[in-house]
């Protein structure tokens, strides 16, 4: 593609689907030009006074408060740069490492990304939810209420998805990110889905 293509996506470090939609954005990024936004969005959100939640889904959901208003402060205190650096510091804990102690999964990537380990405080608090409802609402308001993590926007078109189990790598990658770039170029497609049938499987990334 001639052109660069602004992809701005919106995510939630818990959810392994967004995980790997943003490791093959990554790859995406070696073999196009494009130029990505990295934006937070919360299944804690998305899912608050919903009712029929399973009690597993509502543990996670409870501990998935902490990353996001993590990332919300810091980016609010050391620029929108850092917030690609801590998602991908916290996701290889949560989806390679599989930790599961959220704060241990805070601390350790405050520390990576080289931010002041005050900031996990701020998980406990609902300081930074104001904050972090207006970038959510920014990706949802663009796509509708019946869909998850992750969102992503391509020079301005917004979709949930793609929903992708394996990262693609290479040109593999860059053709079905421009076959993505064309259906969402068109402005009266909306919605190509079937079955899943496997989780997303990081064992060779």
């Amino acid at each position: 593609m001639s052109e660069k293509t602004r992809v701005d996506f919106w995510f939630d470090p818990a959810c392994p689907f967004a995980w790997a939609t943003s490791r093959w954005v990554l790859e995406v990024e070696k073999v196009r030009d494009v130029e990505v936004a990295w934006n937070v969005m919360s299944l804690a959100v998305l899912n608050d006074g919903r009712e029929g939640l399973n009690e597993t889904y509502r543990e996670l959901l409870a501990k998935a408060w902490g990353p996001v208003r993590v990332i919300i402060a810091a980016a609010e205190a050391h620029g929108e740069e850092v917030i690609g650096k801590l998602y991908t510091a916290m996701g290889e804990m949560l989806h390679h490492e599989k930790v599961t102690d959220y704060d241990e999964v805070i601390s350790r990537a405050l520390e990576t990304v080289g931010l002041p380990a005050e900031l996990a405080a701020v998980a406990s608090t609902t300081d930074f939810d104001d904050a972090l409802r207006v970038s959510h609402d920014k990706g949802i308001s663009q796509v509708g209420q019946d869909v998850g993590t992750p969102i992503m926007s391509l020079n301005g078109t917004a979709f949930f998805g793609p929903v992708i189990t394996r990262v693609p790598a290479g040109e593999e990658a860059g053709k079905m990110f421009d076959a993505t770039v064309t259906l969402a170029a068109y402005p009266h497609f909306f919605e190509l889905k079937r079955s899943r049938n496997e989780k997303p499987d990081f064992s060779n990334n």
